[in-house]
Parts: C-alpha cells; structure tokens; sequence
C-alpha cells in the first residue's frame, strides 16, 4: 500500500514538472516574439521619424518586414507559434496562478485572462497572416477606427469607447509607473545576472516600459476624443498613434525617442525570455 502511494505520488510530480516545463518553454518563446514585433516596430518608427514611412509602423508592418526577408516565411510561422505560446502561459497563469506571493489572486487571474485572449488574437493575426489569407496585414488604424465605429453604433457606444480609452490610458499610467519603480525585478533571477547585466536590463526595461505606457497613454486619450466627438477616425491605431508625437512641437524628435524606447522594450522582452521567473 505504502508502495502504491509512493509511486503515485511520483507520478504525480513528475507530471507536474513535465506542464512546468512545457509552460515555461512556452513562455519564454512567447516572449521572445513578443520581443521581435516590438524590436521591429521601433525601427519602423525610426524610419518614420527620419522620412522613410514605406510600411506602417505597426504589427502589420513588422509583419511585412518579415516577410520580405530571405525564409520570411518560416520566420512569420515561428512567430506565430512563439505568440501560441504567449497565450498558453497566460492560461497557465489564469488555472493556476503566476509566479509571486499574490499569483493566485482572483485579479491576478482575472488580467491573466484578458491577456490570453489578447494574444490568441494576435497570434491568429500572425499565422493567418503567415497562412497567406491577409488577415494579419490589416492596419491597426483601420483596425481601430472599424472597432470604434461599431461599438459608436450599439446603445451607449460614446460611454463605451470612452470607458475603453479610458482603461487604455490607465493601463499606459500603470506600465511606465511600474517601470520607473522597476518593479519587473520582483520576477527576474536577479542572481544569475552580473552587475553589468543588471544595469542594461534596468535601461531597457525602464526605457522601453516608458515609452510602452506613453504609447497606450496616447492612443487612449485619441480614443476618449473620438468617444466625445462621435466621430471614429479620431481613434488611432499604433502606426498613426505614433506618427501623431512627430505632430507635436517636439517635431520628429520626440516620435524617434519614443521609437527608441519601443526598441528597448523588444530588448528588454529578449531579457525576460531569458531571466524573467516562470
């Protein structure tokens, strides 16, 4: 009997850390696409800000930077399941907690949940995209300005695209004050890194988190004034979001600076698929 339970209970670890090991994998490839679409749209930002806007600079222009590459095809069919991957972990994270002390929090599992569904669309985005049908290649201005006007239409559309703005600008707030505070080292190996390697992933992660939380921020505040004005093409996607901080006073400048930030952020992703708890 006392055999029976023993090797049960051996099964039953040994299962464990097997789905450990498979959500693990799966979360540093998710975040290593993750890296690679932010890493792109920086530079497709970049390129913006210096007069060179060919493709949009957005997740469907990072798309088709890809894709103009020798085996774009294989690399986009990577990213795609990279982003499965993202999705399964946010699963993961929503049946069984997150690494932390308050992992298994009701909210904790409740955004875990909101993430998975945010990356199992844009996961299908990237494969269809991949697959060859187009889907993927939509832009995120027409996207956004199409959402809008659809959910302007439906009783109570003004409160609700202003409530959703609303959310994006908190949300934007949340990053970048979590990324001032580094508040991401509460769930990296700090001790597998040297004291150089912590000060570069510092840079990119408060950098890159910044620049993150001043983009959500932006494209929220657009999608609060085309609530108030009812008209949907004032909401913005990313690609125009961007495009708008060359638009201010600081003129090209301060889209590039933005654009920079972007950029550490896919090297700061690259970082947590390396280091980050899991």
């Amino acid at each position: 009997m006392e055999t029976s339970v023993t090797a049960r209970s051996g099964r039953m670890k040994a299962r464990r850390a097997a789905n450990g090991s498979v959500t693990e994998g799966a979360a540093r490839a998710g975040l290593t696409a993750r890296g690679v679409i932010y890493l792109l749209v920086g530079v497709l930002a970049l390129r913006v800000a210096f007069g060179d806007g060919e493709h949009q600079a957005d997740r469907s222009g990072a798309l088709a930077t890809i894709a103009d590459e020798p085996f774009g095809s294989v690399l986009l069919w990577a990213l795609g399941i990279g982003l499965v991957g993202m999705a399964v972990w946010r699963l993961s994270e929503a049946a069984f907690g997150s690494a932390g002390a308050d992992g298994r929090k009701v909210g904790k599992r409740l955004l875990a949940v909101v993430r998975c569904v945010f990356y199992v669309t844009v996961a299908w985005s990237v494969l269809a995209f991949a697959a060859g049908s187009g889907k993927g290649g939509r832009s995120s201005d027409k996207q956004s300005r199409d959402l809008t006007a659809r959910v302007l239409d439906v009783p109570a559309g003004q409160w609700l695209v202003g409530a959703a703005g609303a959310g994006v600008v908190i949300a934007g707030v949340v990053i970048a004050v979590q990324a001032v505070r580094r508040s991401y080292r509460d769930k990296m190996k700090l001790g597998q890194m040297s004291p150089r390697v912590r000060r570069l992933v510092d840079v990119t992660g408060v950098g890159g988190g910044t620049a993150r939380g001043l983009v959500f921020m932006a494209a929220g505040g657009f999608a609060i004034r085309a609530a108030v004005d009812a008209r949907p093409e004032r909401a913005k996607g990313l690609d125009d979001t961007l495009r708008a901080f060359a638009g201010t006073p600081a003129g090209p400048w301060l889209l590039a600076l933005v654009a920079a930030g972007l950029v550490l952020f896919g090297l700061f992703s690259f970082a947590l698929a390396r280091w980050r708890r899991v």
